[in-house]
């Protein structure tokens, strides 16, 4: 049997045999791509200590790799459709082995943003590919059952990345949480080339690069936008951006439908099951990452667990995710996706509010159950919303397909970090003044107030001058800084939970009953046709009644 897998599966006369090993491949491919996200949550205090990081150069260390990724994942995907899907697959491993390698060489705060931000252009390419990848070499039959799969390892990833990175820094520097990447994407180019077969779209008409370039400065904008607004405050940059994005996002629309092949056939909008299930993948992780994003703070700034012991505490959320993939794995072909998406969300908005319970008392324990149930939301709910995205796109779009899914899930993803963030942020601010206004110079208020960190440093700073109140002084401070952020957990719980409340009750209004739920893709529908521009119309006519 030869190293390299040289036969298309286009060219295939029956299912590629080697399938569920290339599902390992694309599997680890796309945990290394979330770890990159995750594991920087349990990192940041290192970093921010030994580079001296502001709480705005903090946040565009983390963002740096958001808005890359977030913005060029369609075009990306379009591409990796025309010429080679595995082709894009090792690119983009390659590109982010590279980012990873110079993040961890670089001791510089704009050097290591622009090291994420080429993470972030190999994780666009590699994040569609793997899911285009995954749906051209499985048959309709075993699609479920891959994609759960696919999901059940971003979820992993959430866990995975705080508990490696935690290990890595109890005898490394926060250097090697960036170098860890290297040797699993190269694993995962050997792997590719071994065991993915090649693939790509038949009769893809030239690439819409106007429409390519429209989705990346709209979704660029408001990714940016998102970011640097509520967190910094909406000056003349952040304001210029929402700008641009909604009209790039008008141009966009515009432009797509009259292209006779569109980069996204926005037609497909008008079809409930697709239109749903992207809303379902945007808000849950909206609601997911900004309560893991805070949660995690918690237990470090807080219950002061070291990175590491952070990252086995949320291990639970990891398993959680298999019993909950498991189960939409039996149920949904009987109930249809429509209840597990929902049930999924439910119970995510309650782990959400579970959160508002936080004080000052709380504990590891009061944090074990929203986890866990967010875990379990994610296996349940997600894998149904991701199949029926894909299954929306015909063959040659399937990078597209992709792509459209992983926006979602990145776009909400940041909504939800940068927003709960910036309201965490402003609790937290607001009640250490009231706790301890006028007892701090005003230059040390400003430092505590900027984020828990500053006012751990604050108070230790304290701790050690006399003059400055000494230890019960530094005590008092260290209680209120305690307090102020399980204040700022509890209301941006209180907050995140009526969001995803909401976006649950849309969710619901939207998806088509079983009836209609079934998708079908476009030529499907027409006879073999992938003419965007008119086969929509009739698709899901049944899902309006």
């Amino acid at each position: 049997m030869p190293f390299l897998t040289v036969t298309p599966v286009e060219k295939m006369s029956a299912p590629y045999p080697r399938r569920w090993w290339a599902l390992l491949v694309l599997c680890l491919s796309l945990l290394i791509v979330v770890m990159a996200n995750t594991s920087l949550i349990v990192a940041a205090p290192d970093m921010s200590k030994e580079l001296g990081l502001s709480s705005s150069d903090l946040q565009w260390v983390i963002d740096g790799y958001t808005v890359p990724y977030a913005a060029l994942m369609l075009v990306l995907g379009s591409i990796g459709d025309k010429y080679s899907r595995r082709g894009a697959l090792v690119t983009g491993l390659l590109v982010f082995a590279a980012g990873s390698v110079m993040g961890s060489l670089v001791d510089r705060t704009e050097l290591v943003i622009t090291a994420r931000a080429i993470m972030g252009v190999g994780a666009a390419v590699v994040m569609p590919a793997t899911l285009s990848l995954l749906v051209a070499i499985f048959p309709k039959g075993e699609r479920a059952r891959a994609i759960t799969a696919w999901t059940a390892t971003s979820g992993l990833a959430i866990a995975v990345g705080p508990l490696v990175a935690g290990w890595l820094l109890r005898d490394h520097a926060w250097g090697s949480t960036f170098l860890i990447n290297v040797p699993i994407a190269l694993v995962g180019v050997v792997g590719a080339l071994a065991l993915v077969p090649p693939s790509k779209a038949a009769r893809m008409g030239r690439i819409d690069y106007v429409g390519g370039l429209l989705s990346i400065v709209s979704v660029g904008s408001l990714v940016y936008a998102t970011i640097e607004g509520p967190h910094f405050g909406w000056g003349a940059g952040p304001i210029t951006a929402a700008v641009v994005a909604g009209v790039g996002l008008v141009a966009f629309v515009l432009w797509e439908l009259r292209h006779p092949h569109p980069m996204l056939n926005v037609r497909m909008f008008r079809l409930r099951p697709f239109s749903g299930s992207m809303l379902a993948v945007l808000f849950f992780f909206f609601g997911t990452f900004g309560a893991i994003y805070y949660s995690t703070q918690f237990l470090q700034f807080v219950l002061n667990y070291d990175p590491l012991e952070t990252g086995v505490r949320l291990l639970p959320l990891a398993g959680a995710v298999f019993v909950g993939a498991a189960l939409t794995g039996r149920l949904t072909p009987k109930v249809g996706m429509k209840p597990m998406v929902v049930a999924g969300m439910a119970i995510g908005t309650a782990g959400v509010l579970l959160l508002t319970r936080i004080d000052t008392g709380s504990t590891y324990t009061d944090f074990l159950a929203p986890v866990m149930m967010l875990g379990f939301a994610v296996g349940l709910s997600v894998s149904p919303a991701t199949d029926t995205i894909m299954g929306s796109f015909p063959e040659n779009e399937l990078g597209v397909g992709g792509g459209a899914n992983d926006t979602a899930l990145e776009l909400g993803g940041s909504l939800g970090i940068a927003i709960l963030g910036s309201l965490l942020g402003t609790a937290y601010r607001d009640k250490l003044g009231d706790l301890v206004g006028g007892r701090l110079p005003a230059a040390a208020l400003d430092t505590a107030k900027d984020s828990v960190g500053g006012g751990l440093a604050v108070a230790e700073q304290v701790a050690k001058n006399p003059s400055a109140g000494g230890p019960r002084q530094a005590q008092a401070l260290l209680d209120a800084v305690h307090e102020s952020f399980a204040h700022g957990v509890a209301q941006t719980s209180l907050v995140g939970g009526i969001i995803m409340a909401a976006g649950t009750l849309i969710v619901l209004a939207v998806l088509p009953g079983r009836r209609g739920g079934g998708t079908r893709r476009p030529e499907e529908e027409t006879g073999g046709s992938t003419e965007p521009a008119g086969s929509l119309e009739e698709v899901h006519t049944d899902s309006a009644r």
